[in-house]
C-alpha cells in the first residue's frame, strides 16, 4: 500500500492501535501486535457529541497547516476518521476538502467509506481503503489500458462484481475466496441444489461456507489483525490442506497447522518435503502417480514419487511402534492421519452450520479446490451428509465463479433508533434514497433497468447488546418476526419484551448478468464407461480393488459404485465404499451414499493415538463453540469485545478435561467451583439445573468473574455424565466503585454482591425474580442488573451448547468410550508436561513489586520422576490484607507457563499439574488472610507470579 496519513480527532491518536484489547492467542509467549497501515497521525482539533452538538469547532487553520506539513513530507494519501463522523459528517467533509485543495490524491473519509458506528472498525476500514486504493487504481488502469475498449469488472469481497473504476481497496480483501462461494452457489443451483455447504480445499488451507437461499455476509471481519466494517462473504478458513504436515509427538498423531507449502511441498513432490495429507492419499492409493503431469522434482520433469512416500510411512510406523508399542502398518498410519485431517475439516464446517442452527444432513456438500474431491465422501460422512456435488471445473471454481457473478453494490447507513412502527417510514425513506443511488450506479455500468434488483435489509439487535442480525426489511411486525426467527435459530432463544434497535439499514443492488448453462452431455447409447485400469485403495481399514476412470470418458447416466477413482485434468475424485457417483446430462458428478452409514463407532476404551487426537480436538471444539455462543449472545463490552471469558468441560468429579484457549486465571481455579457444587448439592442436583457462583472461598477469583455451572445428564435424566462451565468477567457486580474492583476494599462486600452456589435455573425454569433480588442485595448492589441478567443468560446459552454437543458425542461413541478418552486426554497432557520438565533446569527468581513486596520462587527438577517442585517460600508477607492472593492464582500461572511450553497438550487441564508440586507458604501474600474477592484475581499479582515463574525457568 501507499504511505498513509491518519487524520483523527484530537486525543484519539492511539485509538486504532489500542483497538479492543482482544487477545487472539492467549498463550503466545511473544505478543506481536499487527503493524499499523498508517505511518503518521495528525490530530484534528474538533469534537462532536454523540447527539451532533459541536463541542469544539474545527480549527481549520491548524488542520490546513498539519495536512500541508504531511504533504510536504511526501504523503499523498489520507484517511479521515473523526469521532461520531459516521453520522455527523460536516467536520470530516471540511477536512476532506482541505486535503483535496492541498493536493492529496487519495482522500478516504469514514462517512463515505464505512458510514457505521464503532470508531475502531470504521477507522480500520477507512485506513485500509486509503492504503490500498491507489495501488489498485494503478493496477486497474494498467489492465484496462492493455485490454482497450472493453468493459472490465473486478470481484469484490461481498461476492459481486464492480466496474473497474468503482473498485475500492476496502472491497478487495477477500475477493478470491468470494469467487469460490459464488461459483459453488451458481454451479450447484444449475444442478437443482439450493442449500449447500461450500468446501474448498487447497494446498495450505480449507475454506468452508454456508448457503441457504441467500449469500451470508459478515459486516465486521478481522483480517490480519485489522477489524473491517465492510460486507464480506462469510467464509471460515482452517489450516488444513493437502500440504498440511503430519506429526507424531510421542503419544498421538497431529495434522498441521504447519504446511509444506508449494516448495518443498509434500514428500511425493521429490523436493525433500515432509509427509503431508497429500502423501496420505498417495500411500492409500487415492492419488495415482501415473496420471499426474511430469512437473515435479528438481528439474520439474518427473511424476510424483510413491516410493519415497511408502518408505517414509514405513519409517514412521516403525518409530511409533518403538516409542509406544502400538504396531500399525504404514497404510494404517496414513489412514489415521487422514482421519484426523477429515475431522478437523468437519469441525470447521460445524462452526458455520450446526453451531448456527442449520441441519447439514439436509444440505449438499459442494466440493472444489485441488484437494476437495479426494476427501469429499469422508468429510460428508463425518457430518452425516449423504450427497456431494462436483462440477467439472471444481479444481478452479474460485476463478470460474467470478465469471458467474452478478454486479453488486451494497449501501449502508447508520440508523441507531429503537424499532417502533413510527420509525418504519423514516427507514423506508432512507432505503429509497440508497436504492436510487445504487440503481443510478448500475445504469452507469451498462445494466438494463429490468435486470436490476434492489434488496432492502435492516441490521437489528436487542437493546444493550452488540451483535446485530441482518434481516429482510418490511413492516414492523415483519421485521420483529424475521429477527426472532433468525435469533432463535442462531442462539436457541429470544428475549420476550426486550426492545429492539435498528443499528443500520442497507440496500443490496444486484445487476443481473447473463446466466451461463453448462453444455449438455450425451447419454451412453450402449456399453460401459471406458476403464483406464484397476488399482488398489485402502479404505475402511482394508485394501480394495478399485477401478480407475477418466472423467472425460464418462457420459450422462453413467453410475460408478465405490470404491473407485475418477481422474480429472485438474483434480482427483475418490469414491469411497458405500457411495455411488452418477454423471448428469450437464456433466455434473453427483455422489450419493447408497449404503447407510453406521454412526456408532466401536473404537474401544484403550488409548489409541489416532482417536486420542480426534477426541482432543472434539473436546476443544465443544469448548470453542461454547465460547462462540457466549461472545455472540453476551451484553457487556468485557465479554463481547474484550473476550474476558472462559468455557470448559469437567468430569463428574470436577476435573478439568478441556477448555478453549481462554483466560488462564479463570481456568486455574474453575474446577474448585465445580467441586463446590458437587460437594454442597450432592444428590439434590437434577436435569435442567444451573448453578452460579463468584465466591473466592469456592474457586472464584474476584467477584466480577461469575461462573455458571451446568450438570450434563443423559437423555432420560437418570445419570449425571459431565459438567460444562462458563466464567465471564461482568462489567459490574456492585461494590464501592463501578467495575467492582476497588483498590481500597477491606471486606468482600466492598467489592460487590457475593454469589455462592446459587440455583439460577431450577429444573429448566429460569429464576428471574430471585436472581434480580440477589443482584440488588447486599451493602453495595449491582448498578446495572439488566446487563448482568443478559450476560448470565448468555452464559447459560453457552453451557446449553456444550451440553447438546456432549450428548451428540455420547450417542456417537458411547459413554464408556467418551469417559475413557477424557482420562486419556488428561494422561496425555500430564505426559507432555513431564517430557518438558525432563529437559528443564533448576532455577530461582525474585521479583520486586512496586510496593516493595517480593515474590520469590524456586523451581527444582527431579529428572528421575520427570516432576517439578515449585516453591514460593520467602515471598514477602509485608502487605495489607486485601493484597493477598489464594493459591488458585499460582495454579493458574503455573498452568499458563507450562501450557506455553507444551503447545501440543491442547487442553490446559488438571492433568498438566500432576507432575508439579506447589509449595505456597502460609501467611505469605499468596495465601488469603481472609477470603476477600478483590485479591484472588489481582492482575498485578497474577502477572507477577507468571513473570517470576518465567524468570525461574530461564
Amino acid at each position: 500500500g501507499e504511505r498513509t496519513l491518519l487524520a483523527i480527532t484530537k486525543g484519539f491518536a492511539d485509538q486504532l492501535r489500542i483497538a479492543y484489547q482482544t487477545r487472539p492467542d492467549i498463550f503466545a509467549m511473544k505478543i506481536e501486535l499487527p503493524e499499523m497501515l498508517y505511518e503518521r497521525v495528525l490530530e484534528i482539533d474538533e469534537r462532536m457529541s454523540a447527539q451532533g452538538e459541536v463541542l469544539t469547532r474545527l480549527d481549520e487553520q491548524a488542520t490546513r497547516a498539519g495536512l500541508q506539513a504531511a504533504y510536504d513530507a511526501g504523503y499523498r494519501v489520507v484517511a479521515i476518521v473523526l469521532l461520531h463522523g459516521y453520522r455527523y459528517t460536516q467536520h470530516e467533509a471540511q477536512v476532506a476538502k482541505i486535503a483535496r485543495d492541498i493536493g492529496f490524491t487519495q482522500v478516504s473519509a469514514s462517512h463515505e467509506v464505512s458510514p457505521l458506528m464503532k470508531m475502531v472498525s470504521r477507522g480500520d476500514t477507512t485506513v485500509v481503503d486509503a492504503y490500498l486504493s491507489p495501488i489498485l487504481r494503478r493496477y486497474v488502469n494498467q489492465v484496462a489500458g492493455e485490454l482497450g475498449d472493453v468493459r472490465l469488472y473486478f470481484m469484490q469481497s461481498n461476492g459481486g462484481l464492480a466496474d473497474a473504476h468503482r473498485f475500492q481497496g476496502k472491497d478487495s480483501i477477500l475477493s478470491g475466496p468470494a469467487g469460490g462461494v459464488v461459483g459453488a452457489v451458481e454451479t450447484a443451483r444449475s444442478a437443482g441444489f439450493e442449500r449447500i455447504i461450500g468446501f474448498d480445499m487447497g494446498g495450505t488451507s480449507t475454506d468452508v461456507s454456508h448457503y441457504n437461499g441467500s449469500f451470508e455476509r459478515a459486516f465486521e471481519t478481522l483480517v490480519a489483525g485489522v477489524r473491517m466494517r465492510a460486507p464480506m462473504m462469510q467464509i471460515h478458513t482452517v489450516a488444513a490442506g493437502g500440504g498440511s504436515i503430519l506429526f507424531f509427538d510421542g503419544t498421538k498423531y497431529r495434522v498441521g497447522p504447519e504446511s509444506a507449502g508449494a516448495n518443498p511441498g509434500p514428500a511425493a513432490y521429490r523436493r525433500g518435503g515432509p509427509l503431508t495429507v497429500t502423501d496420505c492419499n498417495v500411500m492409500l492409493g487415492k492419488l495415482v502417480p501415473e496420471f499426474f503431469p511430469a512437473v515435479f522434482g528438481p528439474n520439474a520433469d518427473q511424476k510424483i514419487d510413491a516410493e519415497i512416500v511408502k518408505r517414509k510411512f514405513a519409517e514412521l510406523a516403525q518409530r511409533i511402534e518403538q516409542e509406544t508399542g502400538d504396531r500399525r502398518t504404514p497404510e494404517q498410519v496414513a489412514a489415521g492421519f487422514l482421519k484426523i485431517a477429515v475431522e478437523n475439516m468437519a469441525n470447521a464446517i460445524k462452526e458455520i452450520s450446526i453451531q448456527r442452527g442449520y441441519d447439514v444432513t439436509e444440505y449438499v456438500l459442494n466440493c472444489f479446490g485441488g484437494a476437495g474431491g479426494q476427501h469429499a465422501c469422508l468429510v460428508a460422512d463425518a457430518l452425516g451428509m449423504t450427497k456431494v456435488f462436483l462440477h467439472p471445473l471444481a479444481g478452479v471454481l474460485s476463478a470460474y465463479g467470478m465469471g458467474l457473478a452478478d454486479l453488486r453494490a451494497i449501501r449502508e447507513r447508520a440508523v441507531e433508533a429503537k424499532l417502533t412502527p413510527q420509525v418504519i417510514p423514516e427507514i423506508e425513506k432512507l432505503l429509497k434514497t440508497l436504492g436510487e443511488e445504487g440503481r443510478a450506479e448500475m445504469l452507469a455500468q451498462g445494466i438494463a433497468p429490468r435486470a436490476i434488483e434492489i434488496l432492502h435489509k435492516a441490521h437489528v439487535r436487542y437493546d444493550g447488546t452488540d451483535a446485530p442480525m441482518v434481516v429482510e426489511f418490511g413492516s414492523y411486525d415483519t421485521i420483529v418476526a424475521n429477527f426472532e426467527t433468525a435469533h432463535r435459530q442462531r442462539y436457541g432463544f429470544i428475549v420476550a419484551g426486550k426492545a429492539l434497535i435498528v443499528e443500520a439499514a442497507s440496500v443490496e443492488i444486484v445487476g443481473k448478468t447473463e446466466q451461463v448453462r453448462d453444455p449438455m452431455l450425451p447419454a451412453r447409447a450402449n456399453g460401459e464407461a471406458k476403464l483406464q485400469r484397476h488399482g488398489k485403495v485402502y479404505s475402511d481399514a482394508a485394501w480394495h480393488d478399485a477401478p480407475i476412470y477418466r472423467r472425460e470418458d464418462l457420459l450422462a447416466g453413467d453410475a460408478i459404485d465405490g470404491p473407485a477413482v475418477i481422474i480429472e485434468s485438474i483434480a482427483t475424485v475418490m469414491i469411497e465404499p458405500g457411495w455411488r457417483a452418477q454423471m448428469t446430462d450437464r456433466a455434473h458428478l453427483v455422489l450419493t451414499r447408497v449404503v447407510p452409514l453406521v454412526r456408532q463407532h466401536a473404537v474401544g476404551t484403550e488409548a489409541d493415538p489416532v482417536m486420542l487426537e480426534i477426541f482432543n480436538n472434539r473436546f476443544m471444539s465443544i469448548a470453542e463453540q461454547m465460547g462462540s455462543v457466549l461472545e455472540n449472545t453476551s451484553y457487556s463490552v468485557n465479554i463481547k469485545e474484550r473476550l474476558d471469558f472462559s468455557c470448559a468441560i469437567f468430569t463428574i468429579q470436577g476435573e478439568l478435561i478441556a477448555n478453549a484457549p481462554h483466560m488462564p486465571v479463570h481456568l486455574g481455579s474453575m474446577g474448585e467451583s465445580v467441586e463446590t457444587v458437587i460437594r454442597e448439592r450432592g444428590n439434590e442436583m437434577k436435569p435442567g439445573d444451573v448453578f452460579v457462583l463468584n465466591a473466592p472461598y469456592n474457586g472464584g477469583t474476584h467477584l466480577p468473574d461469575v461462573t455458571v455451572i451446568t450438570p450434563v445428564y443423559n437423555e432420560d435424566g437418570s445419570e449425571l455424565l459431565f459438567f460444562v462451565c462458563s466464567r465471564g468477567h461482568h462489567a459490574d457486580i456492585g461494590g464501592l466503585t463501578p467495575g467492582s474492583m476497588p483498590a481500597d476494599s477491606k471486606t468482600v462486600e466492598d467489592e460487590g454482591v457475593l454469589i455462592d452456589n446459587f440455583t439460577i435455573v431450577d429444573g429448566g425454569k429460569f429464576r428471574e425474580a430471585e436472581t434480580r433480588a440477589l443482584l440488588q442485595s447486599g451493602k453495595y448492589p449491582a448498578r446495572n442488573p439488566e446487563q448482568n441478567m443478559a450476560d448470565l443468560r448468555a452464559q447459560i446459552a453457552a453451557n446449553e451448547k456444550g451440553l447438546s454437543e456432549l450428548r451428540v458425542m455420547v450417542s456417537e461413541f458411547g459413554l464408556d468410550v467418551v469417559r475413557a478418552y477424557m482420562k486419556h486426554v488428561q494422561d496425555n497432557a500430564e505426559e507432555q508436561v513431564r517430557r518438558v520438565i525432563g529437559r528443564l533446569k533448576d532455577g530461582r527468581y525474585t521479583l520486586e513489586m512496586d510496593n516493595g513486596a517480593k515474590i520469590k520462587v524456586a523451581v527444582t527438577i527431579d529428572r528421575a520422576t520427570r516432576s517439578a517442585k515449585v516453591d514460593f517460600t520467602g515471598t514477602s508477607a509485608q502487605l495489607p490484607d486485601n493484597f493477598n492472593a489464594p493459591s488458585a492464582v499460582c495454579r493458574a500461572a503455573t498452568l499458563y507457563v507450562f501450557r506455553t511450553l507444551v503447545r501440543e497438550a491442547i487442553p490446559m487441564n488438571a492433568g498438566c499439574l500432576k507432575p508439579i508440586e506447589l509449595i505456597i507458604p502460609t501467611g505469605s501474600m499468596l495465601r488469603p488472610v481472609y477470603p476477600a474477592a478483590v485479591v484472588a484475581g489481582n492482575v498485578e499479582t497474577s502477572m507477577c507470579i507468571t513473570e517470576c515463574l518465567y524468570g525461574a525457568l530461564g
